[in-house]
């Protein structure tokens, strides 16, 4: 998560064969996030975690529930968070049981059908400043100082010992091959499992501010100096063993604030743009201010580099902590219609059963507001699409393309709770329904209209 930047000082499954359709873009110049059969794929899900358990009680707090409410709400895609601080507790020694754990939500996901990208998650660097993710023993500080901050942890990653950690992970190559090392290890043991559909290399990544830069330039210099040149060198790591998942790349969070990255192209084919969508303003409590124009700079800024690059983007954290503020609905709304712009998918923070950023309460139910992130969609899509979009007001999705000429006929939706009628024009039938899902069988090269109705 995104947290308190401002007081931090920032301003900132049948007939399935490989295909050959073409396919439109997602948003102006820029490209579909695609499966194996060459789908286009459109993934709305959810993060999920464990941050408070380790060791031998690590992922204890994910659930068999966690996968099947996910699907049973309309969602198809999840956000695994996973900490390198479990899985190698010391140089070389990677645990077998956290692996198998990681192994046993997979399977869960399978079983329910939710596509997973594993994400290397680390908050605040990892242990040695009192969170999760990089190991102690890969932390150097130079004996520079940390002062925690109990209510503003965000506020940590601007602490010196924090920033030069950093840098040393970024820059001796001791760091470099082990934390490439790591990514290899889990590549190579998940490479085959179903669930997987790629890799998130580093969560939130930051780096060192120098003497007399202001952090939008200094994230420009770290993005371009240093997150580039680690996600080149994790990406062979990872294609060393898994040679099709995708690599999912983020940029610092000072993009939230409207600044585009300096990340330099990542020299891999299957590439996809991550960025984080939180606002400053709301992570400190505050109410969705419309008149401020934060989603449309965040859309102008975020959607520069996977137009230079050609990359499919996904959003890979977002929602505020609390959505029961008077104007969330209209939050959700207008976040929902930006990310249909430009975005192969999303995932919000966090599915668990609570309060806060949960997605759900305790007995499963919405929070205030955020129902409105379960609509009908597009799953994938055996063929070119031509649009697709959800008018809530009157309960109607409505997706038109073409089908593809080869390969795939199988059109898949996925439809939240509740009673929903599908029709589908042209050369094309349902060919199966199952709550909370249909499939859509087309003729090869028929242009095709899905309407799905509620009621």
């Amino acid at each position: 998560m995104l947290r308190a930047l401002l007081t931090a000082g920032a301003v900132v499954a049948a007939l399935l064969a490989p295909a050959t359709a073409r396919t439109e873009e997602a948003g102006p110049g820029i490209p579909p996030l695609t499966d194996r059969h060459g789908r286009v794929l459109t993934l709305r899900g959810w993060n999920i975690e464990d941050k408070a358990h380790r060791g031998e009680q690590a992922l204890s707090a994910i659930t068999e529930r966690h996968l099947r409410d996910l699907r049973a709400h309309g969602f198809g895609f999840a956000r695994l968070l996973v900490f390198w601080d479990d899985l190698e507790p010391s140089p070389g020694r990677y645990s077998r049981g956290y692996l198998r754990r990681i192994g046993r939500v997979l399977d869960w996901a399978e079983r329910y059908d939710v596509k997973v990208a594993l994400d290397a998650h680390q908050d605040v660097f990892g242990p040695a400043f009192g969170h999760r993710g990089i190991p102690r023993w890969a932390t150097r500080t130079d004996g520079l100082p940390f002062t925690a901050h109990p209510d503003d942890w965000f506020a940590e990653y601007f602490e010196p010992a924090v920033q030069r950690a950093f840098t040393h992970l970024y820059e001796d190559p001791d760091l470099r091959r082990a934390q490439a090392r790591m990514w290899h290890t889990l590549a190579a043991r998940f490479a085959a499992h179903p669930a997987v559909l790629g890799y998130d290399l580093l969560n939130e990544p930051m780096g060192e501010q120098r003497p007399g830069e202001d952090l939008a330039t200094a994230a420009r210099r770290i993005e371009r100096d240093q997150l580039t040149p680690m996600y080149d060198r994790l990406a062979g790591a990872v294609r060393a063993a898994d040679p099709d998942a995708w690599l999912f790349v983020e940029p610092t969070p000072v993009v939230g604030e409207g600044v585009p990255t300096g990340l330099g192209r990542v020299h891999d084919p299957r590439v996809v743009y991550a960025p984080h969508f939180y606002d400053t303003a709301m992570e400190a409590g505050a109410d969705y201010d419309p008149g401020a124009g934060w989603i449309a700079a965040y859309e102008r800024a975020v959607t520069v580099y996977p137009r230079r690059y050609r990359v499919p983007v996904v959003v890979g954290e977002w929602g505020p902590p609390d959505s029961s503020l008077p104007h969330m609905s209209l939050f959700y709304r207008d976040a929902l219609a930006s990310l249909g712009r430009y975005a192969s998918g999303w995932a919000g923070y966090v599915w668990c059963y609570g309060g806060g950023y949960c997605a759900v309460d305790g007995a499963g139910a919405f929070r205030p507001h955020k129902e409105l992130t379960a609509e009908p969609y597009a799953e994938a899509v055996a063929g070119t699409v031509r649009s697709a979009g959800y008018d809530s007001g009157a309960g109607v999705y409505r997706l038109t393309y073409r089908a593809a000429s080869h390969g795939s006929r199988v059109t898949g939706l996925s439809l939240p709770p509740g009673r929903w009628r599908i029709t589908a024009d042209g050369a094309a039938r349902v060919v199966g329904r199952t709550p909370g899902r249909a499939r859509v069988l087309a003729a090869p090269g028929a242009w095709v209209t899905v309407t799905v109705r509620r009621g």
